[in-house]
This record gives C-alpha cells, structure tokens and sequence, in this order.
C-alpha cells in the first residue's frame, strides 16, 4: 500500500477488512487537494489487495468530515476558476471530471464500502458516503446537502447517486434547501441503513457488519453488488437476464457447497 498523506489505512487482514481513516482531524477532515488527488489510487490500492473485501470509511478526530475545503480548493485552483477562456473552461472541466474518479471506482468496485459517519458529514461528506454502499451513522450526526447555500451545483455525486437510495423527493428536499437533517430523518428516508449511540459503538457496529459480509462467499458478494449496480438504470427483464447470464457463467458449485458445511457448523454451535 502506498503512503496518502489524507489518509490512514488500518487492514485486518485475517477477516479481509480494512478501515480507510480521513485523516485530518485538526480540520474536522475537510477534503484538501491531497484528498482529491489520492483518493483515486488509494481505492484502486484496496481494489487490487486479495487481503481486501469489506472497506469501512470513517474520519478520525471529531467529525467524519465537513466536505471540500473551500479556501484551499479556490486558492489552489483559483487561475483555472476565474478564468474566462475557452482553454480555462475545457481545464475547470477536466478537473471536475478527476475528482469524481474516486468515488465512482468505490461505488463501481468490487469491495463492499461502508460509509462510517459521525458529528458532520456535509457535502462532499455526504458525496463520499453516497458511494458507499452502506452507510452507518452516530445519534449526533448531522447530514447536509449543502452546494446551493455556497452557490455550487452539487457535482461529486449525491445528485447522482441520491434518488436511487432516498427518492427524487428526498433528494430535491436536502438539495434545493441545503439544511441539516439529523441523523433519524436520513434514517426514515433510508439514507442511513443503521444510527449507533457514540462513535466507538459505530466502529464497533461497523466491523460487525463487515465481517458479517466478509463471511459470506466473496463471488457471490460481488456478483450481488454488480447486478444490484446494473438495475439503477436498466428494467427488471433486462436485470433477470442479466443475473441468469451471470450465474451460467459465475456458478462456484464448491462456494455453495462451503456455505452450506459452514452454515450447519454454525447451526450444531447453536444447540449445544
């Protein structure tokens, strides 16, 4: 694994999981240059590890993350941005187009990602858990699809990704208002799959899910998560068609056979 300075990797490698740590705490993880230019290759790391099944992302420190750090982003960027040329558009546009990478290779690959949030998960927080393919939050966190209370299209994703885990009429409510929801109105609209009491329960919780994933057969997981990606935006015949290919060209007879040994194992553990 390579060295990302936004960054903190924690593997358990024994259960095929790892912790992605945003590691700026003294900033309440706001996404710097080094976030956006990392995150890319960190995930494509933790795609490429055999080690590697089930990613938890959470934020060090006091908040999972308060989104793009504006100052840095403008400052760093600011030539590309203001500028009224043909060249600086077509260049403003490449960059968009660059920090999306990251999060479309978590929400396109083949590990599960569990979004881990807790305190402030705003904007581009929300973008990144909207990758995510389960999200978990603490009692305490507050969720904000905050781009227009900055005059900013929202361009990283949740406008994306959104309608298809709360509704168009959830995701027009937190994107035209840019207010706060906390955490069990994201729970009602199913933007949070669980709410946990402080952030030690949550890592807690969220390993428990993750290894509860990484038991299962790891074919059978992703081909799950692949076929679950391609019904976002294909009919329920073209689906069926789809999973039966699959399946003809995927079945594992011995992952079956190993689930049902493991389950009985299980069920005899039980009874005594």
């Amino acid at each position: 694994m390579n060295n990302y300075p936004f960054f903190e990797v924690e593997k358990i490698s024994d259960k095929k999981i790892t912790i992605l740590y945003l590691n700026r705490a003294d900033k309440l993880n706001a996404m710097n240059w080094p976030f956006w230019r990392d995150l890319d290759f960190v995930v494509a790391d933790l795609e490429k590890d055999p080690d590697v099944r089930v990613v938890i992302v959470a934020g060090k420190g006091k908040s999972f993350s308060v989104g793009i750090d504006v100052f840095d982003f403008f400052t760093a960027f600011a030539e590309i941005i203001q500028g009224a040329t043909p060249d600086k558009r077509e260049e403003f546009h490449k960059l968009i187009l660059q920090m999306q990478e990251g999060f479309s290779r978590m929400a396109n690959g083949e590990n599960i990602y569990i979004g881990a949030a807790h305190r402030h998960c705003i904007g581009a927080g929300l973008d990144l858990m909207a990758a995510c393919d389960l999200r978990l939050a603490t009692k305490d966190t507050i969720i904000s699809l905050r781009e227009t209370k900055i005059a900013i299209v929202a361009d990283m994703g949740s406008l994306n990704r959104l309608p298809q885990i709360i509704g168009q009429g959830n995701t027009r409510m937190m994107a035209y208002t840019g207010r706060d929801f906390n955490a069990d109105e994201c729970l009602r609209m199913g933007l949070i799959n669980e709410i946990y009491e402080n952030q030690e329960s949550l890592m807690a919780g969220a390993l428990k899910l993750a290894e509860e994933i990484a038991d299962n057969s790891s074919a059978a997981v992703k081909g799950t998560k692949r076929i679950l990606n391609y019904m976002e935006d294909h009919s329920v015949d073209d689906g069926l068609k789809y999973v039966a290919a699959w399946n003809s060209a995927f079945f594992n007879t011995k992952d079956i056979q190993d689930a049902f040994v493991k389950s009985m194992e299980k069920q005899k553990g039980k009874e005594k």
